[in-house]
């Protein structure tokens, strides 16, 4: 009898070993690395299949080609098919990440409601749930349409055929961990399953031009299981963002080969299931105190959408040698950063302080726009003068402590006009090109020192 042969496989990073390791070479990940069996070239030569088709082609050229628009499916949630790019393309497939029990399956089965009502034959394939367990969730949610099928399988042969058999519309498959290929012998969930059951999926999306939506797992990093591989073989990656404690989750994209990457969604949920948040300014801003030292609003963008958010900052005395730099919501190592130009650039002596900075509301900011409405809030928590609360700031920080440029300028301010801010500062260099709203007055600014005079007084 042949002796068994195995290798070690990096669950993060797809890296194989011979040998097993405590550390990944790739990735540099520790204890990742798990045995599993090398598959013989007889039964490895049919398990790999072309994800898009098997016909052999011949190059064009590109002014050959005729340019088509994708036509897409549309759904009742406006959030959702904006990060779509505009609906569900046929023949997509798209990958779902997220924090157990933040609302994946939600979502989806909502979704998936939603399309069988327009008559449209739906297969949702739950490998975590038995079919009375979905059941009673889609009772809570009011899920009740007769083209919505429900299989619990985690055969991908048995998957396979069941498509074939019902031909749906649309295939929801949660989750791609739990799905498994007989003839690859690991077990669920690792690499070599995960790589060869998405190509699988891929190709039946591709041949039989159905979208599938896949839910993945995430560790605890929050980026999704398993190898970067495979959010390079889908179409789509969306991220289901938010903390399980707030009723406010995020749909953002972050690859989309039918449309933009910035979009966000934004959605509330509710006993009855998720529902959509029309104007998210409107619902980050009205908790704000009036009047509160070290509390700023800024007109962030998030895709095409300007969204208006309130950041809070706390300075007080430190009781170690090391003061602590916290910040929630935004990158951490950016809060250090505009204390060191405050301190250089204006003066304040911030070095034996405690600073912690946070976005209200649960929802993450990364770009450079906010720094001027961290750093106005965090001088104002430390002078324990508050600003004006009809004022919006948006604005970059350079090093030296200029003001710099920021996009969409003009969408940001109207934004804040129609909730009725007053006044903006804003970077002097984008005063031009754009029409001012009537009913707000903008200020620009060069540097940091001129920004904290005009909104905070003093020298």
């Amino acid at each position: 009898m042949a002796k068994r042969k195995t290798k070690y496989v990096c669950q993060e990073c797809g890296y194989e070993s011979p040998k097993w390791m405590g550390k990944c070479p790739g990735c540099g990940s520790w204890n990742s690395l798990v045995e599993e069996i090398v598959a013989s070239q007889q039964s490895s030569r049919h398990t790999i299949v072309s994800p898009v088709h098997n016909t052999k082609s011949k190059p064009e050229s590109i002014k050959s080609i005729e340019s088509q628009e994708e036509p897409r499916i549309t759904t009742k949630m406006t959030e959702f098919d904006r990060v779509l790019g505009g609906g569900v393309v046929p023949g997509s497939l798209v990958l779902i990440g997220g924090d157990p029990g933040i609302g994946k399956s939600t979502l989806l089965l909502q979704v998936s409601n939603q399309l069988a009502e327009k008559k449209l034959k739906v297969l949702y394939i739950s490998g975590e749930e038995s079919t009375r367990q979905t059941k009673l969730r889609a009772d809570r949610l009011g899920v009740t349409s007769n083209n919505l099928y429900v299989l619990a399988e985690t055969n991908l042969l048995d998957i396979a055929n069941q498509i074939e058999q019902l031909n749906p519309s649309f295939v929801v498959i949660d989750s791609i961990q739990t799905i498994f290929r007989e003839e690859v012998s690991s077990a669920p969930g690792s690499v070599s399953q995960v790589r060869e059951c998405t190509s699988e999926l891929m190709r039946i999306a591709k041949q039989n031009n159905i979208p599938i939506f896949i839910v993945g797992h995430v560790t605890k990093e929050g980026a999704i299981a398993g190898p970067r591989l495979l959010e390079h073989m889908v179409d789509a990656v969306l991220y289901f963002e938010g903390e399980r404690h707030h009723t406010f989750r995020i749909v953002r994209g972050v690859k989309n080969r039918f449309g933009s990457t910035n979009e966000m969604g934004i959605f509330e949920m509710k006993e009855e299931g998720l529902r959509e948040v029309f104007n998210p300014s409107e619902i980050f801003l009205e908790e704000r105190s009036q009047g509160a030292a070290g509390s700023t609003v800024v007109a962030s963008m998030e895709g095409s959408r300007p969204v208006l958010v309130e950041i809070q900052s706390l300075i007080s005395p430190t009781s170690y040698g090391n003061p602590r730099r916290m910040a929630t919501g935004i990158d951490h190592n950016r809060v250090p950063l505009l204390m060191a130009v405050l301190e250089k650039r204006v003066g304040l002596l911030l070095q034996n302080q405690d600073a912690y900075v946070k976005v209200a509301g649960g929802v993450k900011l990364d770009e450079p726009a906010i720094d001027l409405a961290i750093a106005i809030s965090i001088a104002s928590s430390f002078r324990d003068q508050p600003s004006k609360p009809e004022d919006v700031l948006i604005g970059e920080v350079g090093l030296t402590g200029e003001i710099r440029r920021v996009s969409r300028i003009d969408q940001r301010v109207q934004e804040a006009a129609k909730l009725g801010f007053k006044r903006a500062i804003i970077p002097n260099k984008n005063l031009d090109g754009w029409t001012v709203p009537d009913n707000i007055e903008i200020v620009g600014v060069d540097t940091v020192h001129e920004a904290l005079k005009t909104t905070l007084g003093g020298s």
